[in-house]
């Protein structure tokens, strides 16, 4: 039996030779519903990132929603890139288990609504992977070590990419810190009416 499998119980994890394991999450997860909205208010970063690749960009891989009748998984794609119109494709990089619509290595394009994580490594650090990260909150701290080895990246607290605009709660915050770094009375002030948009 592997790591995760100890960790997350049998029933939870699928155990795919030759690739890391897949850990089934609930829907109602609150930990990977907050990682998948985090990787979709942080898209720009890796958008940026991929369209300008530096030498410290090792790799870059993006999540999608695939949806097969009434079946979904989530999938990791390797390769990705967006064409002009800011369409996605990417080549499916991990043997799918719940959805018959995609295969291993197929090349594929897909509506970037559907993206549920993205991910670079940069130095050697896993950079967004915020799915990755959800599920590695829910290992016994004495195990992410372990964890960490398992699926062959190094794990630190990380950075999160939100813009310093008045978009989501997180950016308002940092408009703010800009504001206060910068003695911007007039800017601070304009964070103060900073309300969450409805979905």
């Amino acid at each position: 039996m592997g790591l995760l499998s100890k960790i997350f119980g049998k029933k939870n994890v699928e155990e795919r030779k030759g690739e890391p394991d897949m850990v089934y999450v609930p829907n109602e997860d609150e930990r990977m519903n907050w990682a998948i909205e985090k990787a979709k208010l942080t898209l720009w970063y890796f958008e940026e990132s991929l369209a300008n690749p530096q030498a410290h960009h090792a790799y870059f891989s993006v999540k999608v929603h695939i949806i097969d009748g009434e079946n979904g998984e989530h999938i990791w794609l390797t390769e990705p890139h967006f064409d002009a119109e800011g369409n996605l494709y990417g080549t499916v990089g991990n043997e799918p288990v719940n959805v018959n619509t995609v295969k291993l290595n197929q090349k594929i394009g897909i509506d970037r609504n559907l993206i549920s994580d993205w991910m670079t490594i940069e130095n050697g650090k896993l950079i967004g992977g915020y799915t990755i990260r959800a599920i590695r909150d829910g290992v016994p701290e004495n195990e992410r070590a372990a964890f960490d080895n398992s699926i062959g990246l190094y794990i630190d607290e990380g950075v999160d990419y939100f813009k310093a605009n008045l978009d989501t709660p997180e950016g308002a915050i940092l408009a703010l810190e800009n504001a206060y770094n910068d003695k911007n009375l007039d800017a601070a002030i304009a964070c103060e009416i900073f309300m969450k948009k409805p979905k």
